[in-house]
């Protein structure tokens, strides 16, 4: 027991010091610079050289307490920066994914009922050209008996799935490509996966849901970098090269955003696929086959809750 509470510690302790201190004090350490250097001497380092210098022979700094004091200090900020970055990373995921979209203040729902029609215009408008393109190329094979080339066909195929897998329904690609999982397993199966999905997870192979986990950890990476992106942008209130520094974060972040949702849809919707039938055979639910949509509805009808009767309500 006591060799598992110190390995517990151990793995806490490098999770504390990889996610919340060290970026923590390195933005702590660009805050001092544009504190120290400020828009007229953004790149001086000789005035920063000085400055540090300076800074290194005060007796708070000399000292063995005073060093011991700063150390915690610091340790201290930059444990206090981490949060707020992942704060505001919990924000950007709710806003990124907007599962909720409908229910946000007025003025933010008003933009995101635009941002979800105009997306939706675009997306019927690529997936008419994609369809014109198959058809006309259905027919050339028709009449001539020759395939047409693929990449116009390609090409249209990948402008309407760059817009969203699904017709649009939420503000952004990302909430849109987790919410295509619950479109096409409602279509094709059946399934109501926010019904569904606690109950599978229970009878996924430890490694599935090793995949799963580590994609919703780099989502998770992501989202906390575009965190840090917001109080290094309001450091150029007082230092103009952070605008570069905050900008690099919001691309880095938005990329990688977009690499994580996809990953986590793509093995949400293949794990609900590959293992639907292990969860009927744990809950003795007979099934053609797991593709079959007679399944889902088996399985809908055993996992959703039941209205209570009237009566017995408390």
């Amino acid at each position: 027991m006591g060799g598992f509470l110190s390995a517990l510690g151990q793995k806490l302790a490098e999770r504390w010091l990889t996610l919340l201190v060290l970026p923590g004090a390195l933005f702590l350490a660009t805050a001092t610079v544009a504190a120290t250097l400020g828009q007229a001497h953004a790149l001086d380092p000789h005035r920063l050289t000085d400055r540090l210098t300076r800074w290194a022979q005060t007796p708070a700094a000399t000292t063995v307490g005073g060093q011991v004091v700063l150390l915690g200090a610091v340790l201290a900020a930059a444990a206090a920066a981490g949060l707020v970055a992942q704060g505001l990373g919990v924000l950007v995921q709710r806003g990124t994914l907007a599962p909720d979209w409908e229910t946000w203040p007025v003025p933010l729902r008003q933009w995101a009922r635009a941002r979800v029609a105009g997306r939706r215009a675009r997306w019927h408008a690529a997936a008419h050209r994609y369809r014109q393109q198959r058809d006309a190329d259905a027919r050339a094979l028709a009449r001539d008996g020759l395939r047409a080339d693929r990449a116009p066909r390609r090409a249209a195929l990948e402008a309407l799935r760059r817009l969203a897998a699904e017709e649009p329904a939420r503000p952004t690609w990302s909430g849109d490509r987790i919410h295509a999982v619950s479109v096409r397993l409602e279509r094709d199966h059946h399934l109501d996966l926010a019904v569904l999905w606690p109950h599978l997870w229970l009878v996924l192979p430890d490694t599935t849901r090793a995949e799963i986990t580590a994609a919703e950890q780099a989502l998770t990476r992501a989202v906390t970098l575009a965190g840090w992106s917001v109080p290094y942008a309001a450091l150029t209130v007082w230092w103009w090269p952070a605008a570069p520094l905050a900008a690099a974060l919001a691309l880095t972040a938005r990329y990688r955003i977009h690499a994580a949702v996809d990953t986590y849809a793509q093995l949400l919707e293949a794990a609900v696929r590959l293992h639907l039938g292990e969860l009927a055979a744990q809950l003795g639910v007979d099934h053609p086959g797991p593709a079959a949509p007679a399944l889902g509805d088996a399985l809908m009808q055993q996992l959703r809750p039941r209205t209570p009767p009237e009566g017995h309500g408390g």
